[in-house]
């Protein structure tokens, strides 16, 4: 009897420690996004063309309350992004309309639709749809 209430306390307080860490995890990932603007330094695996980005690499700068500004590379964008238990929502929102050369734009913001979760690995953050990499992006210099 006492192995049994012994292993369900166990299990209770494990249910807990995972549970409690939404908000304070939701709040540290926040802040992680925060700490500077994101360069994108891969699409779909690879480098990013200079014949299709000739204005620049996008880069994308999160705040702490869900606000997301950035540079498609010829264009400036300002939107939002949403955290949830599951992953990552972005919304590119308004985006100033200078004609741009190359397909550069139209692909950053395209694979932005595409993102659905997101993961660190090391200074990298790495924006995913399931286990497949969208982009890269580190820190701007």
């Amino acid at each position: 009897m006492k192995k049994h209430l012994f292993q369900f306390t166990i299990a209770v307080l494990l249910l807990l420690l995972i549970n409690s860490c939404g908000t304070t995890c939701k709040m540290s990932t926040k802040k992680h996004l925060a700490s500077n603007p994101w360069e994108m330094s891969t699409l779909k695996g690879s480098a990013p063309d200079a014949n299709e980005f000739q204005t620049g690499i996008p880069f994308l700068l999160f705040d702490k309350k869900g606000k997301m500004t950035g540079s498609t590379s010829c264009n400036n964008m300002s939107g939002s992004y949403q955290l949830s238990k599951s992953g990552i929502e972005l919304e590119p929102g308004a985006i100033t309309r200078m004609a741009c050369q190359g397909k550069g734009e139209s692909l950053f913001l395209q694979a932005l639709k595409e993102v659905k979760n997101f993961k660190f690995d090391g200074e990298k953050l790495i924006l995913l749809n399931g286990p497949d990499e969208i982009m890269t992006l580190i820190p701007k210099k």
